[in-house]
């Protein structure tokens, strides 16, 4: 199938071609024993870090690429092409981790936790979400409380993914009242006090690792401090644009894997003494699948080209994952029942697709919670213009 020329430019095509022939060469051979397994591919990172994978939004002065979220998710999507997991692992390590380190990190903080996350010698991970504070942040129940040389916490973080692999934590813990009380922490696995907990036995996304975290009287200097004082949630928001634009590249990858299993398969399974794929009904189901899939990508990448812009809107964000994200358990869901029952077995990854497919409904902000914000906008910014 020739892919449609959204003419993203020649810095986007060449992270595309890098990143899918690595994805081919690497990551693929492994994603179904990753699934099985539920093992994380660490020896993958480093040879992304060798790839640049890690760094393409971070500034050259910092050991990056000084690209921008359309080529980050281009990156991923050909990441998750191969394996959703290992893109869900790599968006939380590059995207959650990494770049918030280097948008909001200070000098110090970035010459000694960069280097390693962006070469892979180091796994990233960011802790926001509890098990009694998803969507709403501000519930959160983990305590910083300020000691004469720092600060120490108590409490727990969970469905938090890496978490069991990383060397370097972005964890966000309350450290005053409100959504004004909130502040951003940088953690160092084997720090005293810190201790990962119960390890989360997932539906799908298998190979990327979610647990638990744990801080029992875990003391900090303030040296461990990202970003303003009390100042987390404007941390933690001004990079959830980004967040979704990038993740959405996972269910992209997933789409295309799917008629990457599906196309072949029609024209080679015969019924009735003819190709599959020559009956009407299954044309009609690859052309939805494909118009889902070229139409998320279209609303994803113009979302990314306008994070790079600085004009993104919140609610284009949420759109653009939502969209990406209801697409691709669509197309999953078609893609099993083109094969039939073959689609229904272990023996091929449709299933697996649908599986990994199911979590960004949920992921980065429910699409309840991204309906909300898009509804509130368009509701309220009716309201102005009435006024």
């Amino acid at each position: 199938m020739n892919d449609f020329d959204f003419a993203l430019g020649e810095t986007a095509d060449m992270i595309r071609d890098t990143t899918r022939r690595f994805a081919t060469e690497r990551i693929a051979p492994l994603a179904q024993a990753i699934d099985a397994q539920d093992r994380f591919p660490q020896e993958l990172w480093p040879e992304m870090g060798a790839l640049g994978l890690h760094g393409i939004t971070v500034a050259e002065e910092d050991g990056g690429l000084g690209l921008g979220y359309l080529d980050h998710v281009v990156a991923i999507e050909e990441v998750s092409r191969a394996s959703a997991s290992v893109g869900l692992s790599y968006g939380a390590h590059s995207n959650l981790c990494v770049n918030q380190i280097a948008r909001w990190a200070s000098p110090e903080q970035k010459a000694k936790y960069l280097p390693k996350l962006i070469s892979g010698e180091h796994v990233g991970s960011l802790a926001m979400s509890e098990a009694g504070a998803g969507s709403d942040v501000v519930s959160m129940k983990l305590r910083a409380d300020a000691t004469a040389d720092g600060y120490v916490l108590n409490g727990t973080k969970f469905w938090i993914t890496n978490a069991a692999y990383a060397d370097t934590l972005v964890v966000y813990a309350k450290t005053g009242e409100g959504s004004r009380g909130i502040t951003a922490f940088l953690i160092e696995s084997g720090m005293p006090g810190f201790s990962i907990g119960q390890k989360i036995d997932k539906m799908g996304m298998r190979g990327s690792p979610t647990a638990e975290l744990v801080f029992d009287d875990c003391h900090v200097s303030e040296a461990q401090v990202m970003g303003p004082l009390n100042g987390g949630v404007g941390v933690l928001m001004s990079g959830l644009d980004y967040e979704r634009a990038v993740l959405a590249g996972i269910q992209l990858g997933l789409m295309q894997a799917c008629l990457d299993v599906v196309l072949p398969y029609i024209r080679e399974r015969r019924q009735f003494g003819q190709p599959v794929g020559s009956f009407q009904l299954m044309q009609a189901k690859v052309a939805d699948m494909y118009v889902a899939l070229n139409s998320a990508r279209a609303y994803v990448y113009a979302v990314a080209r306008s994070c790079d812009a600085g004009r993104t809107t919140r609610f284009d964000a949420a759109g653009a994952i939502l969209l990406a994200s209801e697409n691709a358990v669509k197309v999953a869901l078609e893609a099993i029942q083109a094969l039939g029952g073959a689609g229904y077995t272990k023996d091929w990854p449709v299933e697996r697709y649908l599986r990994d497919a199911k979590l960004l409904d949920i992921g980065a902000g429910t699409n309840e919670v991204r309906r909300m914000l898009i509804g509130r906008e368009l509701v309220g910014a009716g309201e102005r213009v009435a006024q």
